[in-house]
């Protein structure tokens, strides 16, 4: 992918030099030309077009920031209500992302949604486990979120 970048902004700059007017506007219509020209030619790299990796980092940095809101919202109802009624423990969370990366990644996420935290994660990198502050709601949240946040780090390290 770092390849498809340098030459992708080498196009760039050569077309700007080229026009014979050193502009942000024919830097950028060169770049856009360089993205035409590496998509035409985008099945003689190893690696997929990298347009589609920054895509999908898009949409994981989008995701992220929806559940930020959503989480920010469900900490703020329970920092206001008058009495707390909380019923903390811990549950398993089974994926099938491998690596490092992956892993990590879907750890720290899952972190973001409200009153959890990823105590452990097992030796083979399958099961994670996971401190909720009030079970009934956060089971399900969790769940849903960790479903929403596979495929995108899928989308983004597996292409």
């Amino acid at each position: 992918m770092p390849i498809q970048v340098l030459m992708n902004l080498f196009i760039a700059g050569l077309w700007m030099f080229l026009q014979d007017e050193a502009s942000f506007l024919t830097f950028f219509s060169g770049y856009l030309v360089g993205l035409f020209i590496l998509f035409c030619l985008r099945r003689f790299f190893h690696k997929p077009f990298y347009l589609f990796t920054f895509l999908a980092i898009g949409k994981l940095f989008l995701i992220f920031i929806y559940e930020l809101l959503i989480s920010s919202l469900f900490v703020i109802k329970h920092i206001v209500r008058p009495k707390i009624n909380i019923k903390p423990g811990i549950f398993r969370v089974e994926t099938d992302l491998a690596g490092d990366l992956e892993i990590t990644l879907l750890s720290l996420l899952i972190c973001l949604t409200p009153g959890s935290v990823v105590m452990e994660v097992t030796p083979d990198a399958k099961t994670l486990f996971v401190h909720a502050l009030h079970i009934p709601e956060s089971k399900p949240s969790v769940l849903k979120s960790k479903a929403v946040f596979e495929k995108a780090i899928k989308d983004v390290t597996r292409k």
